[in-house]
């Protein structure tokens, strides 16, 4: 069924092992460069050339196609754009979330099919599907479940935590069960040693090595303010901009000897709060609430129910899953975790997972102390309905205890 494939090559080494791979299971594979950004940075280098550099040498090496394709327009629109706004509003963003969303699993795939007619496309992410790596157990009339990679370290599920099912469902994931190491020995073993030696990309794509506050000053202008501390009202110095800071960040106040931490911003007062010490209890909750989810598969049958969802969260790709628990709200979710955590920021994905399973994700937009006036003051009406009133006051009663 599925003969003609379109894999993402990026010019590193997890994308080339996957077009390897899909080769030498027989796969007509046509390799697809993605150019999303084109500006140097402030040493007037740009890595695209490079990349594409190495691109070139894989589908060289492995006897294939490679085309090259501008999504530069749709990635500064759609991804960039969305990026900019949400630092001025005092939101920190996550754009490997978007550009996977909007470009990867969108542009890319309608690239695919439409101008290549492939049957599938496929990338190098460490993630896993219920239809299999090669999609040996597709089902048209099925959803298809994200499944979390075999390389727990190097597992890629996070970031793409808000795909959709037209994409997913037809793609492959040729490296999803395998480690790193594997990944790495596969290349060597196969003539792409220059592929697998390569520096890992870290950070955010179009910022690489450049120091963020620079950077974002280029997009959004200064607008200076006052730091305050949260426990005195005190002024602690002057910052350029909200949109230079995210919770939990070090602030660095010149002239003092205690450390302080990003705690609140209030973007109508431009004011920024810092606590002292990173471990201020104010840095940490075990509550927070949510944009309305996009569940991946389905929405979860006990959510559909109005009863309370058991499973794990993180935020950070880098994080441990933590144990947490989730109700339904009109307006989105609201997430308690069974321990404290450390600068919950808005404009975050939360990300969850059960039993292996990925089920989807939500946009953070509001944290708070872990108490139950708080969780009330904000209009939750998370509905607990049980099978009888009287388990209904029971799952109230052991929520209220114990946030």
């Amino acid at each position: 069924m599925f003969r003609k494939v379109a894999v993402g090559i990026s010019g590193g080494v997890d994308s080339a092992v996957a077009a390897l791979l899909l080769k030498q299971k027989g796969y007509e594979v046509h390799g697809v460069f993605m150019q999303n950004w084109d500006i140097t940075d402030e040493n007037g280098i740009c890595t695209l050339q490079a990349d594409y550099n190495d691109a070139l040498f894989v589908a060289k090496k492995l006897d294939i196609k490679l085309h090259h394709v501008n999504f530069i327009k749709q990635y500064w629109n759609e991804v960039f754009c969305s990026l900019v706004e949400e630092y001025e509003s005092g939101f920190t963003p996550n754009p490997d979330v978007l550009c996977n969303r909007n470009i990867k699993f969108n542009y890319f795939y309608d690239f695919a099919k439409e101008k290549l007619q492939a049957d599938a496309i496929a990338t190098g992410h460490y993630a896993k599907t219920s239809f299999g790596p090669y999609l040996e157990n597709y089902d048209p009339d099925k959803n298809v479940k994200l499944f979390l990679a075999k390389d727990s370290i190097k597992d890629q599920t996070f970031f793409l935590c808000q795909i959709q099912q037209k994409a997913l469902k037809n793609c492959m994931f040729p490296v999803g069960d395998l480690t790193k190491v594997t990944v790495k020995n596969i290349a060597k073993e196969n003539g792409l040693e220059k592929i697998s030696t390569k520096p890992e990309s870290m950070g955010i794509c179009f910022i690489g090595s450049r120091n963020f506050q620079n950077f974002i000053r280029e997009y959004i202008k200064d607008k200076p303010g006052d730091f305050v501390d949260i426990d005195t009202g005190k002024v602690m110095g002057k910052h350029k901009g909200i949109h230079q800071w995210t919770l939990g960040q070090r602030a660095r106040l010149p002239g003092l000897h205690i450390a302080y931490f990003i705690a609140r911003k209030n973007v109508e007062k431009n004011i920024i709060y810092v606590a002292s010490g990173t471990k201020h209890p104010i840095l940490y909750t075990r509550l927070f609430f949510t944009s309305e989810p996009h569940w991946i598969h389905s929405k979860p049958k006990v959510l559909e129910e109005n009863f309370i969802l058991e499973c794990q969260f993180k935020f950070q790709h880098s994080q441990d899953w933590v144990p947490c628990q989730i109700c339904q709200t009109k307006s989105g979710l609201t997430v308690k975790l069974n321990g404290y955590k450390r600068a919950i920021t808005a404009g975050q994905y939360a990300v969850f997972a059960k039993d292996g399973e990925c089920l989807g994700s939500a946009r953070i937009v509001n944290s708070g102390v872990s108490n139950f006036s708080y969780f009330y003051m904000h209009n939750t009406e998370c509905a607990l309905r049980s099978k009888t009133d009287n388990e209904n006051k029971q799952n109230k009663k052991k929520l209220i205890s114990s946030i």
